[in-house]
């Protein structure tokens, strides 16, 4: 279990082997799948602890590499220096051997000797034409040393050797190339989302307005509709007023009808 997340979830595999080392401590696989646990997730003192006991329990030297770089995680470099010129190393093979070349070189860049980390990784392995498991990383660190002393040109150079061992992408040397070339990587996906973000912007705008817009437009409706009650209103009144005067006068002409009929009486009494 930690071997398989150990790339993918590096603190799950820690996680899974500190249950292992309660279950089992004194087995030395178990102690050795801790240690890279514990190194993937850069905790290089318990890797370390780890490493030994596994050590001890082998008699193996296989592990020396990846103890020394775990004396340069902690600050160590000139520990790191001391064990790549151990005996152990002799008795490690072809890749623990580069190996231990890569953990040397970073040592003398750790302690800013630039020149020194370029020289320790010149090696046979270095110039030879085969292609191993080790060949891309070798010639990555090889050209990042170049490039940071400023020897672009032959950096340039050993990236673009190490993008043809590369076959299962170990490194990002093609990243690397291509930003020395001033190539710029697009995510075509990426732009496409925006472009369709940027088309429903503008099919948007055809159909509504801006917050400030919808606000003055709904105010000004508001308004109208004000007015038109208003003017509702005044109609009624104007109505209703129209309406009281023509009744007062229909009240006016009765009473004057009827006055007119009370005065025939009288003159009709007098004869």
């Amino acid at each position: 279990m930690v071997a398989r997340l150990i790339d993918e979830d590096p603190e799950g595999a820690y996680g899974y082997s500190r249950v292992a080392l309660r279950l089992a401590s004194r087995v030395a696989a178990v102690r050795e799948a801790a240690g890279f646990a514990a190194y993937a997730n850069q905790k290089y003192s318990e890797a370390l602890a780890e490493f030994r006991a596994a050590r001890r329990m082998t008699g193996s030297v296989d592990l020396w590499p990846v103890m020394a770089d775990c004396e340069r995680g902690l600050g160590r470099p000139e520990k790191a220096l001391d064990m790549a010129g151990a005996p152990e190393v002799h008795k490690l093979d072809k890749a623990g051997q580069v190996e231990m070349r890569l953990v040397a070189a970073g040592a003398r860049r750790d302690m800013e000797q630039l020149d020194a980390a370029i020289v320790t990784l010149q090696s046979p392995e270095l110039a030879s034409n085969s292609v191993q498991p080790w060949t891309a990383r070798l010639r990555y660190a090889y050209a990042d040393a170049l490039l940071a002393a400023g020897r672009d040109g032959e950096a340039r150079e050993w990236f673009a050797k190490a993008v043809e061992a590369d076959k299962d992408g170990s490194t990002d040397a093609s990243d690397r190339l291509a930003e020395m070339d001033g190539v710029e990587f697009v995510d075509a996906l990426v732009e496409v989302e925006d472009q369709d973000e940027q088309q429903d912007v503008r099919e948007g705008d055809g159909d509504s307005l801006p917050v400030e817009d919808a606000e003055a437009r709904d105010l000004t409706t508001a308004v109208d509709e004000d007015v038109v009650v208003v003017e509702e209103s005044d109609t009624l009144v104007d109505g209703a007023d129209n309406a009281d005067v023509e009744e007062g006068k229909d009240s006016a002409d009765a009473e004057g009808s009827e006055g007119s009929e009370d005065g025939v009486g009288r003159e009709a009494d007098k004869d």
